[in-house]
């Protein structure tokens, strides 16, 4: 029988034990969590993510502040307030809501945000620690630290023995998605579009996991009998069952054809992506400790 993760679950039972973990900071150093989330422009599908955030920071009991700037706003002015939130120290994590606008270049954005208080592990001092194994010091890219949860909850925290391959190798997941199992002492493959017979190499995989942004590319003759599958992607496609102009969302993975196959499996929706609010959440408290000079709980 195939287990299917029930993301919002897990991330659920990760949520509590922030708030669990914000609640004693607050008890016992007298210090509250404080996230504060940039978001430029007016975007709706970035507005709605940015509104849950701030939603879930202050249900975990931080300090929740949210900064909506105009759409003409300056490179000049971004990275003023960036500096503004670096210099408070009531604030421990700091959040710049992507993609920002045409005419503004992220990335500076992103670099000039202290990496202690770098909550979505995107600075390259960050991502420098993961790749050197230095997972205590750094903060980790949320969507793979959250797909790790699923891996550990499923194989343990030792994944010696194991063969993992990872299909995609984007800064954003693929990279530090397996460096943390490489981490974890997994035997790791990164896969990607020039890879050649990329079926085969997935069909040594225990641990599969797919973030390449194609449809239902995954078949259920790419999987090992019994393997973990871990679906990144998410992806909207047609659904004219559901009437004209209706689409609905689907992952990198063809759910319903490798199901019979994996011993477990992430759906889309309602698999990983419950989880990267959570890491987020977790990454702020994380955060937290440490600027109190306290050893950070682990999510």
């Amino acid at each position: 029988m195939t287990i299917i993760i029930d993301g919002k679950q897990v991330a659920a039972s990760v949520i509590d034990a922030v708030k669990a973990a914000a609640r004693a900071l607050e008890v016992d150093a007298g210090v509250r969590t404080g996230l504060a989330v940039v978001i430029v422009g007016d975007d709706p599908a970035s507005h709605a993510y940015v509104s849950s955030k701030s939603r879930m920071a202050k249900e975990c009991g931080f300090i929740s502040v949210q900064h909506t700037l105009p759409v003409e706003t300056t490179q000049e002015q971004l990275a003023a307030l960036v500096e503004t939130l670096n210099r408070d120290d009531t604030i421990h994590g700091i959040l710049v809501q992507l993609p920002l606008p045409r005419h503004l270049n992220s990335e500076p954005i992103i670099q000039a945000i202290l990496p202690e208080k770098d909550v979505d592990g995107l600075h390259v001092v960050n991502a420098g620690k993961l790749a050197t194994g230095d997972l205590e010091g750094g903060l980790l890219s949320c969507t793979p630290a959250g797909a790790m949860v699923f891996v550990r909850r499923t194989h343990g925290e030792d994944l010696s023995g194991l063969n993992a391959v990872v299909i995609g190798r984007s800064n954003l997941f693929g990279k530090p998605m397996a460096q943390l199992l490489l981490a974890a002492n997994a035997t790791v493959t990164t896969a990607h579009s020039r890879t050649k017979d990329l079926p085969a190499v997935c069909r040594n995989a225990d641990i599969l996991v797919a973030a390449v942004g194609r449809p239902q590319m995954v078949k259920a003759d790419w999987v090992k009998p019994g393997a973990t599958v871990i679906d990144v992607g998410i992806n909207r496609v047609p659904a004219p069952d559901r009437g004209e102009g209706k689409s609905r969302l689907v992952g990198d993975v063809d759910f319903e054809d490798c199901v019979r196959v994996a011993a477990v499996i992430t759906p889309v929706p309602g698999g990983v992506g419950p989880m990267t609010i959570a890491m987020l959440m977790a990454n702020t408290v994380i955060a937290a400790y440490r600027s109190a000079g306290r050893k950070p709980p682990k999510f």
